[in-house]
């Protein structure tokens, strides 16, 4: 086969592949064993590409032959690191090249970058970086619009004006197929972060119309902050906030990292479910909201001893922890939905939350809660809740020893 039948072949597999949904890694180390079976000296690589997402900005794949890709995802920085301003693929980025090459061995080697002086000393001799830019969404406008790879040979002669022509074919089609997982991969991180895992993959699924949804029991948690309006009035608006997201780090992620799903951000409360469906059954789900509850009010226990410590006035919010049967899924206008839990059962939860504010409790369960999870429920009788018929008893949050932290009205 020739030369440029064997680069048509990578080609068209690419092709193939930006006609499915891979996995950037998996084909960036396809693409690179392949441009090495067929005669391209390529024996190192680094692809990046920038991403949507609450907390990564940039991904990085490495690739050396006969070894695993390794993948890096590097953070929002506040400042970029020594090591990037340093770097060849920073400077290709801000030169607008589109591409950049360095001998490493030679006469003409030029070693204007500390990177390439560990390449060299690890033996190779030629280094290529390219970019191939396309339209994608980022939160930062300096961030590269595309992809861009450096590629490194080990040979003596580093690598042909055949060879480079070869890579900027395979690197332009690769970029397409990047693209379509990329902006893919956007939307995913976009729904997740606005719906949560599950409605997020029901939304992706097709569930886009109002009415689309499911009744299933749920484990209800509903939590609320505490004299909300009286902190926003005496506040500036921007320590407000900082104390808004500190209160949803108490809340919001407490449920999450139990494997729960906020649904709502209503105001300063927050509607979170375990759904018994899936991978929880009746009794795991409600362990892991109770947990849920426990994390919380251990992380407001931690925030506010920090927060006394800086002078600072006491986050206080309550929490009702319930089970019950919802409607889970589009509500609203066929033009604009949210994907939401409707039902009495709803209704119920924030209405044993309000309770809290005149106990001595942190958070409010149900008796099924407290019969799967009695160690950390306890008792408080029969109470009335408004436009229930009749009343419910209701559990108080203990941690074995004494009430702390408790929430006041």
């Amino acid at each position: 086969m020739s030369h440029d039948a064997l680069i048509n072949s990578v080609e068209e597999w690419l092709v193939d592949q930006a006609l499915g949904s891979p996995s950037i890694v998996h084909m960036y180390e396809e693409v690179c064993e392949r441009l090495f079976t067929i005669g391209i000296p390529v024996v190192r690589s680094m692809v990046s590409w920038p991403t949507l997402h609450p907390l990564i900005e940039v991904e990085t794949a490495i690739w050396q032959q006969g070894q695993p890709v390794v993948l890096e995802q590097h953070h929002h920085r506040e400042e970029e690191t020594e090591q990037w301003l340093r770097s060849p693929l920073k400077h290709l980025l801000d030169s607008k090249l589109g591409l950049m090459r360095r001998r490493l061995t030679g006469p003409e080697a030029m070693i204007d970058f500390p990177l390439l002086e560990d390449l060299r000393q690890e033996g190779y001799t030629d280094y290529l970086a390219m970019a191939t830019e396309f339209e994608i969404p980022r939160a930062d406008e300096d961030m590269p619009s595309g992809i861009m790879i450096s590629w490194s040979s080990s040979r003596s002669a580093g690598f042909s004006d055949t060879d480079i022509g070869a890579l900027r074919r395979i690197q332009r089609n690769f970029a397409v197929a990047c693209r379509t997982v990329i902006q893919a991969r956007i939307a995913s991180n976009i729904t997740e972060t606005y719906l949560g895992r599950y409605a997020g993959s029901e939304v992706l699924a097709g569930q886009i119309r109002r009415g689309d949804g499911v009744r299933t029991k749920a484990v209800i948690l509903y939590s609320d902050l505490r004299d909300s309006t009286a902190l926003a009035e005496t506040m500036e608006g921007d320590d407000y906030l900082a104390l808004l997201n500190d209160y949803y780090e108490c809340s919001a992620s407490a449920a999450i990292d139990a494997g729960g799903e906020v649904l709502d951000f209503i105001g300063d409360a927050v509607l979170s479910i375990f759904p018994l469906s899936g991978s929880f059954t009746f009794d795991t789900a409600i362990k892991a909201a109770s947990a849920a509850v426990t994390d919380s009010i251990a992380r407001k226990q931690q925030l506010n001893r920090a927060r006394r410590a800086g002078g600072l006035g006491e986050i206080r919010f309550g929490i009702s922890c319930s089970v019950g049967e919802v409607m889970f899924g589009n509500i609203g206008v066929p033009t604009r939905l949210t994907f939401s839990v409707i039902g009495p059962a709803v209704n119920a939860a924030a209405r044993i939350e309000k309770m809290t504010k005149g106990m001595i409790a942190d958070a409010l369960a149900t008796e099924p809660i407290a019969r799967i999870c009695p160690e950390n429920w306890r008792s408080i009788g029969y109470h009335s809740l408004d436009g229930m018929s009749q009343p419910t008893e209701l559990f108080t949050w203990h941690d074995g020893k004494q009430l702390q932290d408790a929430v006041v009205a």
